[in-house]
């Protein structure tokens, strides 16, 4: 979408969504250079970085990209700019968004972040008791429905791929003292991650604040395992894909929480309120079944390829229903798996073309 100003943006669904920050910087990926579109990846960049540059300067923002200040945007666009290092080469990255990306890692470094806090550990930490700060953001009676807090699982290993992707900026642009210096703080919060989050049945946390470890077997550790710069082991990523695969894979993606967590409600029917209570506690997202198609081709590589296949049948199928030619917001998390919300979602749509575009390349 372009605005009367020239400014572009991707709206985070259709028909009721606007842009949205977070859902940018993970669509954007899959939406253009999934499909060799590097033009509408740079032009919604230019107009997603002037909105980072003005919340980070403390100024008016200028662009209409809502909910910027949530704490964990600022690291999903570190992660959407590696995508582009990654397809178009980390030189020509460095030259275009450098300098941003190493600005966001100063700006949470320097403890600037209203609800971003760095912890002498190495990790980061956010409240979100009374509102919600993660893409779980439904709320009830003006509370999140899911009130995770503290030390969150996915802004974390966020956190630890943005150090490691920030150091190899900075030694591709010969600042070593710089890339040095990174590296020794993405590995206290490796050590960190794993010492907080992995418990003791091999999966991680959701999130833990303070003395309370929240056991709910969600779908947010996929992404530990799933990045390019990941804080876990081999062993550890086959724990967190092995759980996924049990308890929260479905045709249509995972599961946002397991049918043998506490409160598991798989059906997105019902009153407003009723619908708020099950948007996250167990329905399915095609978007997180993305991440978890790309963890599992890294790991089992070639070997996976015919289970990931089937997987996309799924998604094929749906593309007939609904809104023609893309994908709703969300499905049941039970058969007939029926989906649900809006009828065309962009993280969901971005997901999966980012899938079957890392299906080819294991293929050849």
């Amino acid at each position: 979408m372009e605005d009367k100003n020239g400014d572009k943006y991707i709206l985070a669904g259709y028909p009721w969504f606007k842009a949205r920050a977070r859902d940018t910087f993970v669509a954007l990926p899959g939406l253009t250079l999934s499909i060799e579109e590097d033009d509408y990846f740079e032009n919604a960049m230019k107009t997603a970085e002037k909105g980072l540059r003005e919340f980070m300067d403390g100024k008016p923002l200028s662009v209409k990209l809502y909910e910027i200040e949530q704490p964990d945007v600022l690291l999903w666009a570190v992660w959407c700019i590696q995508q582009y290092a990654k397809e178009r080469g980390i030189e020509k990255c460095g030259k275009k968004y450098g300098k941003l990306v190493l600005n966001i890692i100063s700006y949470i470094e320097d403890q600037r972040h209203p609800n971003l806090t760095l912890e002498d550990n190495g990790l980061v930490k956010t409240d979100g008791k009374e509102r919600p700060v993660t893409w779980m953001n439904s709320m009830s009676s003006g509370r999140p429905v899911v009130p995770r807090t503290g030390y969150i699982v996915e802004f974390n290993a966020l956190w630890y791929h943005a150090l490691k992707f920030g150091a190899a900026l900075a030694e591709t642009g010969e600042d070593q003292k710089r890339a040095d210096r990174l590296e020794r703080l993405a590995a206290k919060c490796q050590k960190s991650f794993v010492e907080t989050f992995v418990n003791e049945h091999g999966y991680l946390f959701d999130y833990v604040d303070g003395s309370d470890q929240d056991w709910s077997v969600r779908p947010n550790m996929i992404f530990a395992a799933a990045f390019d710069y990941s804080p876990l082991s081999q062993d550890q990523k086959k724990n967190v894909i092995d759980i996924c695969t049990r308890e929260l894979l479905t045709p249509k993606g995972l599961r946002s929480l397991s049918p043998k967590s506490n409160g598991y409600n798989p059906m997105y029917t019902g009153p407003q309120v009723q619908r708020d209570y099950a948007y996250h506690q167990g329905t399915a997202w095609p978007w997180l079944g993305g991440f978890y198609m790309e963890a599992c081709l890294k790991l089992y590589k070639r070997t996976r390829l015919s289970f990931i296949e089937r997987q996309m049948v799924g998604y094929e199928n749906e593309m007939f229903y609904h809104c023609l030619g893309t994908l709703p917001e969300l499905f049941d998390g039970n058969p007939p798996f029926h989906g649900r919300g809006a009828v065309s979602f962009a993280m969901n749509v971005a997901e999966i073309l980012r899938s079957l575009e890392q299906l080819e390349k294991y293929k050849y």
